[in-house]
């Protein structure tokens, strides 16, 4: 047999889908399972976009459509930049792709060459390094502990960038949620701009699912003369319930759009004229459901932090984004539950689904060893329930 290509030597599969998936199968076999692994917002979109799908679906042409995206589309989503803060954007800037992470991948065959460098900080969201590391890029990991919140520093920065041809900044972040303030945004700008050969990828896919009033803040409002080098990313799944409707944007220099919209050709050749559809729906319907659940994300973020410092040895820095907490649990690590040894990070989320059914993502999945990922958008009956285990687990440790 003729053998795979190299790069599948470096892929991998997703570490949280592995969880997921051992999740579902004792629950098929008929355990009570509380899930706080997958990174979904579990809502449905407004009755608008299902109405705009049945219009689609009368009315389709079964014709291939834009590269770029239909213009309706791109117009949609220039209106979305603009209530977000962001203008000055056309459709030339703009190109779609199935989804954020199909347009971070087309990002990365775009700008990067086999050997160059690309930066970005721990934690990070999973499929940034498998991403680099299938385009057989370098990787520079820039550690953010618990000790500073889990946030990038200007002088980390600063030391990092010299010979990096992308930077990739996520905020709000998965998997901590913190989301940085407009003075950490600006210090962090500033920094950039001393290094004029590096682009930026702003994966910001969080921007709507913010908390306690912080905002949303992005580099090119700190450094307008940063617009030539910011790759802003941005997706429907988060924002509107739509994850699998796989529809993601970006907005950037002329030059980066129309190569993304070549490797469209190449790749998909357009989204689907209904799915289309339904993204125009939700970028141009009412927008209260968004506000909606920021809200109510706020509310559970609330309990799960209230949980965390109420077991001791537990640090959680407070996250204002997305909806995951992200607690550093390295305290159990070297005890023993009920008989059952906790070497590292991947022993405790084994234990902890085994004995009391509660399935997270282990930290070194996202590059931080010393911690685990909650996501806290399970049905919300599920949520005391599961809190309630968490804690009787680190109670019983030994």
């Amino acid at each position: 047999m003729p053998n795979l290509s190299a790069r599948m030597s470096r892929a991998k599969p997703s570490a949280i889908m592995a969880v997921a998936e051992k999740a579902k199968a004792l629950k098929a076999a008929g355990r009570d399972i509380v899930s706080f692994s997958i990174g979904v917002p579990n809502f449905l979109p407004g009755e608008h976009v299902y109405a705009a799908v049945r219009e689609a679906l009368a009315k389709d042409s079964g014709q291939y459509g834009s590269n770029r995206g239909a213009e309706p589309l791109l117009d949609a989503f220039i209106k979305h930049l603009e209530q977000g803060g962001l203008s000055g954007y056309g459709r030339k800037n703009l190109a779609v792709g199935i989804g954020a992470k199909h347009v971070l991948y087309n990002l990365a065959e775009v700008l990067l060459d086999p050997g160059e460098t690309i930066a970005f900080a721990v934690p990070y969201w999973t499929s940034y390094l498998d991403i680099a590391e299938i385009v057989d890029a370098d990787v520079r990991l820039m550690p953010c502990p618990a000790s500073q919140d889990y946030k990038l520093t200007p002088d980390q920065l600063d030391a990092a960038l010299p010979g990096v041809k992308v930077l990739l900044f996520n905020n709000p972040n998965n998997p901590t949620g913190m989301a940085y303030t407009k003075a950490e945004i600006a210090a962090l700008a500033d920094v950039l701009v001393k290094h004029p050969d590096v682009w930026i990828i702003c994966d910001d896919i969080y921007n709507r699912m913010l908390f306690d009033g912080i905002g949303y803040h992005n580099f090119i409002n700190a450094r307008p003369e940063l617009r030539d080098r910011v790759i802003h990313v941005d997706s429907l799944s988060k924002t509107y319930g739509m994850p699998g409707w796989r529809v993601g944007f970006l907005a950037g220099p002329e030059v980066v759009a129309q190569a993304f919209t070549t490797m469209n050709s190449n790749h998909i050749t357009n989204l689907p004229e209904i799915v289309t559809a339904a993204a125009v729906a939700a970028l141009n319907g009412p927008q209260d459901l968004p506000v909606q659940k920021a809200a109510e994300f706020q509310a559970r973020r609330d309990q799960v932090l209230e949980t965390m410092r109420s077991i001791p040895g537990v640090v959680c820095p407070r996250p204002q984004g997305a909806f995951y907490v992200f607690p550093d649990v390295s305290c159990a690590f070297g005890k023993q539950h009920k008989g059952v040894k906790i070497g590292n990070d991947v022993d405790l989320c084994n234990a902890l689904l085994e004995a009391k059914g509660v399935a997270c993502v282990p930290g070194s999945a996202f590059g931080d060893a010393n911690a685990l990922r909650i996501s806290y958008t399970c049905p919300a009956a599920q949520l005391p329930e599961g809190l309630k285990r968490f804690r009787e687990f680190f109670a019983e440790l030994s």
